[in-house]
């Protein structure tokens, strides 16, 4: 979207120091301004990222003047953009992200969201339905339709892909299982290549520490839809790279660590297995790989087709 619009307007791209968005934009070559950090895990700590964010957002803001914001639903973007009077309009996929949600939606004009959530999941926090514009798509399917899987294998090892979850979000469920989980697997399925994709530095030196060198942890950050392009069975939290390998065919189990409207869609479809026990998804792992899944990639297929490109809604909600 962002380099469509670059085409006929003038773009500031802003982010705050976060390792994962850092990484790729340098993979995706953009040019972003890093204002501020994430806040980590504690309230204290949100608390003083975010007042300082704001500030520093605010200077470089009204320095340069937009007529819109667009953002996805950034509290700080949100308090800028009403405190110097500029039109803002938002995506949001994450009604369940409730303190963001609070913090952002009555101060946004327009929202744009995937016609499989309800409007009043958004509504409640204090927007009118009027002004929810719904698409039909879910965001993963943007990424995905962007990046066709290949049908050439760089490696024909079956390998199982497990990404960890985001445990620094105010909405994500404590004292989950992870490692355990990731413990059982790797140690009833040492025949299959086994990579973890952590998000933050902490996970990575932990996950090193207990797991050792018995599955491969991938400390550098990787296009997502790059990585999904080996891989025969995804185990995901049920963020947008859960999305992303259901809508690409891949058998895709989540472990549910952030459960939300966009994964029971996906469920729905028979696209995503939701499953907590590490027995159960060992289980589940097995049958995947003993099958040809051509069923799955079909119905994987059909659902991608289905779905529109939101850049569109955004230029018409733009427009108006």
């Amino acid at each position: 979207m962002i380099k469509r619009l670059r085409k006929n307007n003038s773009i500031l791209c802003t982010t705050r120091n976060y390792r994962e968005v850092n990484e790729l934009s340098k993979l995706k070559k953009m040019k972003l301004i890093v204002i501020g950090k994430h806040g980590g895990t504690t309230k204290p700590g949100k608390l003083d990222a975010s007042l300082k964010r704001s500030t520093d957002l605010g200077t470089i803001i009204e320095r340069f003047k937009p007529d819109l914001a667009i953002s996805f639903c950034s509290p700080e973007a949100s308090r800028v953009a009403f405190g110097l009077g500029i039109r803002h309009v938002a995506f949001c996929d994450s009604p369940h992200a409730e303190a963001v949600m609070k913090l952002s939606i009555p101060l946004v004009d327009k929202l744009l969201i995937p016609w499989v959530i309800p409007k009043k999941e958004f509504a409640k926090y204090g927007i009118a339905q009027k002004d929810i514009i719904p698409y039909k798509a879910i965001d993963a399917a943007i990424i995905v339709k962007n990046a066709a899987r290949s049908k050439i294998r760089k490696n024909k090892e079956k390998t199982i892909l497990i990404r960890v979850e985001e445990e620094q979000a105010a909405y994500v469920q404590k004292n989950n299982h992870t490692i355990q989980m990731i413990q059982k697997i790797s140690s009833d399925l040492p025949q299959y290549k086994i990579l973890i994709l952590p998000r933050y530095r902490s996970q990575i030196v932990k996950l090193k520490k207990t797991l050792g060198t018995r599955v491969r942890i991938l400390g550098r950050t990787i296009v997502g839809s790059e990585l999904l392009q080996n891989v025969d069975v995804f185990v995901g939290s049920g963020g947008t790279m859960t999305a992303e390998s259901a809508l690409l065919g891949i058998p895709t189990i989540s472990y549910n660590a952030a459960p939300n409207l966009v994964q029971d869609y996906l469920v729905r479809k028979k696209l995503v297995i939701l499953e907590s026990n590490p027995n159960k998804i060992i289980l589940q792992i097995e049958k995947f790989l003993s099958s040809d899944n051509r069923s799955l990639q079909k119905n994987a297929q059909k659902t991608l087709a289905s779905m529109k490109d939101p850049y569109k809604k955004l230029i018409q909600t733009i427009r108006k």
